[in-house]
């Protein structure tokens, strides 16, 4: 027996955001607070504010809010990986990123940071493994109505969680899910 990185971005994924973790709490959270956070005040004439549309998603605040999310990644991801293959996994990734941040620093006065985004994205897309040309599986429907409730309810509290970024996550999730589901049959 030996072990296989069998997921190789999503584990990778995985190391790195840990790195950064650990990093800042050694360098008490200079690390994130320069590269790891979208700021809602974009600055075109900034190369590191083209960087952090992307980089965002490796900074968390604490281990509560990183094991959080890898929970959900690490189950989920390896499954989408080997089924979708690891290039168009990190397009997607990078994709679901990059629309968030922009979408967040379009509508919102607020700093967007952590994988909470991908996780959804992964959480929706999942709901596609199974299928079939032509139709829409019931369970799709019913994880986007408990997400869309959970996170409708959720966007009424103060809690420092950007629950339009887990929507955006869920909706790149089901489109991702859909275009690449389309005219295969089962």
């Amino acid at each position: 027996m030996r072990i296989r990185y069998n997921a190789p971005v999503i584990l990778t994924f995985t190391l790195i955001t840990t790195l950064i973790l650990v990093l800042d709490q050694f360098l008490g959270s200079q690390l994130t607070k320069k590269f790891c956070i979208a700021y809602p005040s974009f600055n075109p004439g900034s190369f590191i504010s083209y960087v952090r549309l992307f980089t965002h998603v490796i900074g968390h605040k604490n281990w509560i809010h990183l094991i959080s999310n890898f929970s959900f990644i690490l189950l989920i991801g390896p499954i989408l990986e080997e089924k979708y293959r690891s290039g168009t996994m990190l397009l997607m990734m990078l994709v679901t990123a990059l629309i968030t941040a922009i979408l967040n620093i379009v509508f919102f006065s607020t700093a967007l940071m952590g994988a909470s985004g991908i996780v959804f994205m992964l959480i929706i897309l999942s709901s596609f493994t199974n299928i079939r040309s032509g139709e829409i599986p019931l369970t799709f429907i019913l994880v986007v109505l408990i997400f869309l409730a959970k996170e409708i309810s959720n966007a009424f509290t103060e809690d420092n969680i950007s629950q339009f970024a887990h929507i955006i996550g869920g909706i790149c999730g089901s489109l991702f899910g859909f275009l690449l589901t389309r005219g295969r049959r089962y």
